[in-house]
C-alpha cells in the first residue's frame, strides 16, 4: 500500500527543498541564508578580493618598470639620431630637453633638425624627472636613469633604479 501525501488545496510540493516540511499554518516559508552561511560567503569574497588586489599591485609595479624601460629606449633612439645629425650628444647641461627644442647653450648644434621626440620630455612613470648623465657609465657616451618609485638612488622592488645601461 502506497502512502498518500496530503496537501492543502492550491499548494504543491514542487520546488520545495527535500526534507523540509511546510509550516503547519499553511503559509509559505521564507528560505534564505543563515547567519553562518552569510559569514562564509563574505569570507570567501574577502579572500578573493585580497588575492585580486595582490595580483593587481604586482602587475602595476611591473607595468611601471616596463614603461620606464620603454621611455628610456625611446630617449636612446632619439639621442642616436641627434648624434648623427648634430655630430655629438647633448651636454649634461642641455639635457634631454635638447631632443625637443634646439639648445641655446654652447655648444649649439648646427645640424639640429628636431624635434627628436614628440611633446615635452615626459617624467618617469612615478612622476620624477629622468636623469641624463654625460659621459655615461661603463664607457657609454651618455646614461639615462629613473630612480624608481622613491626617486632616490638605489633600492629594490619598485624603488630600484632603471638605467639605459642595464
Amino acid at each position: 500500500m502506497k502512502k498518500k501525501t496530503m496537501t492543502k488545496p492550491g499548494s504543491s510540493l514542487i520546488g520545495r527543498a527535500p526534507g523540509r516540511t511546510p509550516p503547519a499554518d499553511g503559509t509559505q516559508s521564507q528560505s534564505g541564508l543563515t547567519f553562518i552561511e552569510t559569514i562564509i560567503v563574505v569570507a570567501i569574497i574577502m579572500i578573493f578580493a585580497t588575492a585580486v588586489t595582490v595580483v593587481l599591485v604586482t602587475v602595476m609595479g611591473t607595468t611601471k618598470e616596463a614603461a620606464a624601460k620603454n621611455q628610456i629606449g625611446t630617449f636612446d633612439q632619439a639621442l642616436q639620431l641627434y648624434n648623427l645629425q648634430c655630430g655629438s650628444f647633448p651636454t649634461a647641461e642641455q639635457g634631454l630637453a635638447a631632443l625637443r627644442k634646439k639648445p641655446t647653450l654652447e655648444p649649439v648644434p648646427e645640424g639640429w633638425r628636431g624635434p627628436y621626440i614628440s611633446g615635452d620630455v615626459p617624467k618617469d612613470p612615478w612622476g620624477h624627472e629622468y636623469k641624463y648623465v654625460v659621459p655615461g657609465p661603463e664607457g657609454d657616451p651618455f646614461g639615462i636613469i629613473s630612480y624608481g618609485a622613491d626617486g632616490l638612488e638605489g633600492g629594490d622592488g619598485d624603488n630600484k633604479d632603471i638605467t639605459s645601461w642595464h
